[in-house]
């Protein structure tokens, strides 16, 4: 492979998390054993609120597709973090490498997307509940999905675009255990400024935003049941904390990657870490525990495949 009169980079070298050997191997067997643990409890969300006809509600629908999310989200980084535990030498090739690049932001802004459609759902049922069903009919609901999907894609074909048209013919080591685009991009044998300005507001200032607009949506859906009765305002807040719960755990990561220059910090690797495998595999299983009617269906599901 040739541009001009340079040779390209055909592969990366991902330094991973850590160098140290002990380090390494903690990391290995808690990624493991959360990884284990907590994404068949994804798969089962998915499995209950499609068999209870009984969870049929919007909001049961984004929680199934929010699950599904987030279990193929951590298939882009974790299998092969933990295969790179084991290798000496751990290189990605440049094809690859854009690939889990594309899927990252793909799936990552979709999800994004999904919470600002969830926190509609919620604004529309707690503050406009005569208007609920009309409002949030399937079809619209349907729409609604298509729309994030779209808009993750659109979201992530324009980082892959940006990183495409940056020539790579030097240094080819990733400080990081997986491709992100602020590793990347300073790869590239080009002044990347104006394209970092371009990649923060790209995934930085829309990161921002929706974050600042969920805890606005949140805020009005709060001094909305004000005037409620204490059983309905007490469920309101218990689905709001939830909610607000996730979105700090979603966009707190995302916000300290994205909406700063693209400048390594010591804890980048960290909090990348919490980002792409810790927190996703989470979201689906905290909203499940603090939902009733979820849990209850799940329970009843366990214990008829128990008995049989």
């Amino acid at each position: 492979m040739e541009r001009g009169n340079g040779t390209v980079v055909t592969e990366f070298i991902l330094l991973g998390l850590t160098q140290s050997q002990d380090a390494q191997l903690l990391v290995f067997v808690l990624v493991s054993v959360f990884y284990l643990v907590i994404l068949p409890g994804n798969f089962l969300i998915i499995l209950t609120i499609k068999s209870d006809p009984g969870l049929a509600a919007p909001l049961y629908f984004f929680l199934g597709n929010l699950a599904f999310l987030d279990a193929s989200y951590s298939f882009i980084v974790a299998p092969r973090m933990l295969v790179d535990f084991f290798s000496e030498k751990k290189v990605i090739s440049y094809s690859c490498c854009i690939t889990q690049l594309f899927f990252l932001h793909f799936l990552g802004a979709g999800e994004m997307f999904l919470l600002v459609v969830m926190a509609f759902d919620r604004y529309i049922a707690i503050c406009r509940p005569l208007h609920y069903a009309t409002v949030m009919s399937p079809r619209v609901c349907y729409a609604l999905l298509l729309a994030l999907w779209l808009g993750g894609f659109a979201h992530s074909i324009v980082q892959v675009a940006l990183i495409l048209n940056l020539p790579f013919c030097g240094p080819n080591q990733l400080d990081n255990f997986f491709c992100d685009v602020p590793q990347v991009i300073k790869l590239a044998c080009t002044d990347t400024f104006v394209v970092e300005l371009l990649m923060v507001s790209n995934s930085g200032l829309l990161t921002l935003l929706c974050f600042l607009g969920l805890l606005t949506s949140y805020a009005v859906i709060l001094c909305g049941v004000k005037g409620h009765s204490s059983d309905g305002k007490s469920k309101a807040m218990s689905t709001c904390t939830t909610h607000i719960i996730i979105v700090f755990l979603m966009f707190g990561p995302a916000i300290i990657i994205y909406t700063r220059p693209f400048r390594a910090f010591p804890a980048d690797k960290v909090v990348s870490l919490f980002h792409t495998i810790i927190f996703p595999l989470l979201n689906p299983v905290i909203y499940t525990l603090r939902n009733q009617e979820v849990k209850a269906s799940m329970i009843k599901l366990l214990s008829q495949y128990v008995v049989c």
